[in-house]
């Protein structure tokens, strides 16, 4: 009996808390779709996206069920969707078309050096996505168990998250798992008329939420896909055209808007803050070494540059750039120089005063560049020098060190994978001594001109 009472009392204390349970679940429940909006959003999607997909070359399909096809095409979506990453369509396209022509599978891929891969990617910015494919493309092939079909799997790959994750495994393998990119997040705040930051961790749960219950368990890569082109063609963020959507008679957000015209669509999802820009000012020192013992003796009207290896970590992680130096702030050009020099000796063993003379230097201007983060002033500088006693025994005396750096001549450098940055200090350069040299000429084209004034 004791026994009896003791089970019985143990079973009243724990009734409370399934009572306090059962409002929180039903909460829940009346945030998502009912089953009646989940199948009409579906099938009106699916029939949008069937008619008005945009003709893309990482949608092409392949006939074949073979699994090497599927592979494949897992191939294609994961370099597309990295390449997409904070970049418009029309831009990857060429840059995606280019990368399937060198390496157009896995395989190929894995083959390939970092330094092939940045500059195959240069240009597209955020180099850090090339080399976390890069590497996993390294990891897929020598663990040799074929392409990862399953979110799972492929989330232990170097750079893959959940998006890029569903999107593979739902577009080439069919598994139905939904994706959310800041398309699909526009797309379901809009929907449910949510205006809560989209940033906060709870929020992003709750759109995960949503989009898993919407996707299509048949066909859930062409749903997912459907979800992304129509916040991307349709739903955008400042001009969204919602006479022309496919779902806006199940938009809370549009449905509000007409009843209120104070109401925006556009108010959904929250406009975030974003973080404050860090304003970095940096000298570029490009550096060009002409031939022979000093200037008399130079023997090509060109030289070579002296190209510089970034940190393997960090922002622009093994990118070739100019000899560049951070600066406190705002200088003059007095300590810009100063600082320039001090990094030359120290790096290359560059000393004007001691194994160098300076043939021409001159500031040749300044330009801003903007990365996600920093606000980057570069002012840039054009040192054109010739060695005592040669190229060869200056390059032999040189301590390697920790530092890895090259020396190229124009030709190559104009075909080298440098970044926009680095391409815009190396252009302004040119330009530079293209004016400086039709400047010299002026005064003779003058003469001839007035000669022929006076023969006419």
């Amino acid at each position: 009996m004791d026994n009896e009472r003791k089970t019985k009392k143990k079973k009243e204390r724990q009734l409370p808390e399934k009572k306090t349970a059962l409002p929180l679940e039903e909460e829940d429940i009346e945030d998502l779709f009912s089953e009646k909006e989940v199948k009409k959003i579906r099938q009106s999607l699916l029939q949008w996206y069937d008619k008005n997909q945009r003709e893309l070359p990482w949608r092409e399909r392949s006939e074949s069920d073979k699994e090497e096809e599927k592979e494949k095409r897992a191939y294609g979506v994961w370099v597309s969707e990295v390449m997409l990453q904070q970049t418009r369509v029309q831009t990857v396209i060429d840059y995606y078309n280019r990368w399937m022509t060198k390496w157009p599978t896995i395989h190929h891929l894995a083959k390939a050096s970092l330094e092939e891969v940045n500059e195959m990617w240069a240009g597209l910015g955020y180099y850090r996505r090339a080399r976390f494919l890069l590497e996993g493309a390294k990891m897929i092939v020598a663990e040799g168990d074929g392409f990862p079909n399953t979110v799972s799997d492929l989330r232990k790959v170097p750079g893959i998250g959940n998006y890029t994750a569903g999107a593979i495994a739902s577009i080439a393998f069919k598994e139905v798992v939904p994706v959310v990119d800041g398309n699909v997040i526009r797309v379901l705040a809009r929907l449910k008329a949510i205006s809560a930051n989209p940033k906060d961790t709870s929020t992003v749960k709750n759109f995960w939420k949503l989009a898993t219950q919407l996707v299509d368990s048949c066909r859930p890569g062409d749903f997912n896909q459907s979800l992304m082109e129509l916040g991307a063609v349709i739903c955008t963020p400042l001009n969204p055209n919602c006479t022309s959507c496919p779902v806006s008679d199940k938009c809370q957000a549009y449905s509000m808007s007409k009843r209120d015209n104070s109401v925006l669509v556009t108010s959904y999802p929250m406009k975030v803050l974003k973080a404050r820009q860090r304003h970095d000012v940096s000298a570029a020192c490009v550096v060009e070494i002409l031939g022979g013992n000093d200037e008399s003796e130079r023997t090509q009207p060109d030289g070579v540059f002296i190209l510089v290896k970034r940190r393997d970590e960090g922002l622009l992680a093994g990118l070739w750039e100019f000899p560049s130096i951070i600066l406190d702030g705002e200088t003059d050009i007095t300590t810009r120089r100063e600082a320039a020099e001090c990094f030359l000796k120290k790096s290359f063993n560059l000393d004007p005063r001691n194994n160098c003379s300076i043939i021409l230097r001159e500031d040749v201007g300044e330009f801003v560049h903007i990365f996600s983060h920093i606000r980057l002033k570069v002012h840039v500088e054009l040192l054109v020098l010739c060695i005592k006693g040669g190229m060869d025994k200056w390059v032999e005396k040189q301590d390697k060190g920790t530092l890895s750096w090259k020396c190229v001549d124009g030709g190559t450098l104009a075909s080298m994978g440098l970044t926009s940055g680095v391409r815009k200090v190396y252009t302004m350069v040119q330009k530079f001594k293209q004016k400086r040299l039709t400047t010299s000429s002026i005064p003779e084209r003058k003469r001839t001109n007035t000669k022929r004034l006076r023969c006419s």
